[in-house]
């Protein structure tokens, strides 16, 4: 079958315009906490760069681990008294030393304010985790791309005033770019988008509790980090089905990079060690490599 100029063109555009994203990466890791975790983001994050670049091999690991701050603050009475929030730099250095990632990325705030009106206290210490993350990953010889937090929603959730204070977390990660951080601002698309569709309909919400967001949030994320990193040819994207469409295979791909991300997140996590109780024990990490190998053995053959 004779293939049309337009066909060629909807092939060649997209794996044009992911051609130098993220140059020279191999292992890519996620940092965060719940809502990284669920993962959603980061596989339509992998999937893009699979349905443009097929023949390229990138390792993307979530290491994303609930109710955890980059600030080693903990309300009192966290899960009903039964566990402090996990510190992110009670196991950096292990995750670090385990995964040897040469880019991260990098999700915190949305715990560390405590869901409490802005203080200076608890943002000197979320300000203060992040530079301490910063030097470890810098350290540790990683490119190191921070993610503003996602926006709090007060309808739905429990902080009053609480969005003011993500806005200004959001707003001082921004103003480190002039110190040379690279910043990816997710909270200010997800905050213009929720703002708009409530004015349409004042009952819309990204997350029924305020904050784990569902798809839809999720995607807006995996979209304002995709730009950030050059993806252009999403500028007019509106959804992820939208992205996918780009491959004939796009829907099918991105099932196979949940069911390999889901996989090996338990099992890094289990690995890595964490001091967070009811988590999920994951395969040995060698049993869970053998089972993703296949997965991604599956996903290259239907990506080319």
């Amino acid at each position: 079958m004779a293939i049309t100029g337009f066909a060629l063109l909807l092939f060649f555009k997209p794996a044009q315009a992911a051609t130098n994203l993220l140059p020279g990466a191999k292992k890519i890791l996620f940092l965060g906490d719940s809502i990284t975790h669920a993962g959603q983001y980061m596989e339509y994050v992998e999937a893009y760069f699979v349905t443009r670049l097929p023949g390229r091999t990138l390792e993307f690991l979530n290491l994303g681990l609930p109710s955890e701050t980059v600030s080693g603050l903990s309300e009192k009475g966290h899960a009903g008294g039964a566990f402090p929030r996990p510190d992110l730099q009670e196991r950096l250095a292990r995750v670090l030393e385990k995964t040897h990632p040469d880019t991260i990325f990098a999700c915190y705030g949305m715990n560390d304010g405590i869901y409490l009106p802005f203080a200076e206290e608890r943002f000197a210490a979320f300000s203060n985790g992040l530079v301490r993350l910063h030097q470890s990953a810098v350290a540790a010889g990683a490119r190191i791309i921070h993610v503003t937090p996602p926006v709090f929603d007060e309808w739905k959730g429990q902080g009053p005033g609480y969005a003011q204070t993500l806005d200004r977390y959001s707003d001082w990660m921004l103003t480190r770019r002039a110190s040379g951080w690279e910043v990816a601002d997710v909270h200010g698309p997800m905050k213009q988008f929720l703002g708009e569709r409530r004015r349409v309909d004042p009952a819309f919400f990204l997350a029924g509790d305020g904050v784990h967001v569902g798809d839809t949030g999720h995607w807006i994320m995996a979209k304002a980090i995709l730009l950030h990193l050059g993806a252009s040819d999403l500028a007019g994207a509106a959804t992820p089905q939208q992205m996918l469409s780009a491959h004939p295979q796009g829907e099918a791909l991105l099932k196979l990079v949940q069911e390999k991300q889901r996989l090996l997140r338990d099992a890094w996590l289990t690995e890595t060690r964490h001091e967070r109780p009811g988590m999920s024990r994951g395969l040995p990490l060698a049993e869970a490599a053998t089972r993703a190998a296949v997965l991604e053995k599956q996903m290259r053959a239907l990506a080319r």
